[in-house]
C-alpha cells in the first residue's frame, strides 16, 4: 500500500513509523524539516519538505497514485484543502482529514471528506469511561 502523510506530528509521525515498519511505501510531508526528527533513524520513506496543499508541490512529492492520504496537520482548514486536493486533483479514493471543530467535521464529511474529530473521540471516551 502506497500512504501519503501530510503533517509529521506527533500522530502523523507515528503512522508513518508504523506503516513503514510494516512495509508500506509511505510519504510524509511537512513544511518544516525539523518536523522530521520525530520519524525513527530506520524509517524507510520519503519524508519531502514541502506545502501539502499545492498540487505541484504534492505531485512532485509522488503523492499521485496512492492508496490512502491523511492529512493531519494541526489546521483545519489545511487538512481540509490537502484531503479536497487528494481526492479531487489527484483522483486518490481514501482520504481522511483530522479536523478539531465537530461542527466542521460534520460539514466535510457531508461533502464526501472522510474525517476524523479528535475532540469527538476524545469526549466519547470520556464519557464511556465515566459509565
Amino acid at each position: 500500500m502506497k500512504a501519503v502523510i501530510v503533517g509529521c506530528g506527533r500522530v502523523g509521525g507515528l503512522l508513518a513509523a508504523s506503516l513503514d515498519a510494516s512495509g508500506h511505501d509511505v510519504i510524509i510531508i511537512d513544511l518544516a524539516t525539523p518536523a522530521f526528527d520525530r520519524l525513527p533513524a530506520t524509517f524507510g520513506g520519503e519524508a519531502v519538505r514541502c506545502d501539502g496543499t499545492d498540487e505541484d508541490a504534492l505531485r512532485r512529492a509522488g503523492a499521485e497514485g496512492a492508496d490512502v492520504f491523511l492529512a493531519l496537520t494541526e489546521g483545519d482548514n489545511r487538512n481540509v484543502m490537502a484531503a479536497q486536493l487528494a481526492r479531487e486533483a489527484l483522483g486518490i479514493g481514501t482520504v481522511y482529514a483530522k479536523v478539531n471543530d465537530p461542527m466542521r467535521a460534520q460539514a466535510y464529511a457531508e461533502l464526501g471528506i472522510g474525517t476524523i474529530c479528535r475532540t469527538t473521540m476524545i469526549a466519547d471516551a470520556l464519557l464511556g469511561a465515566m459509565g
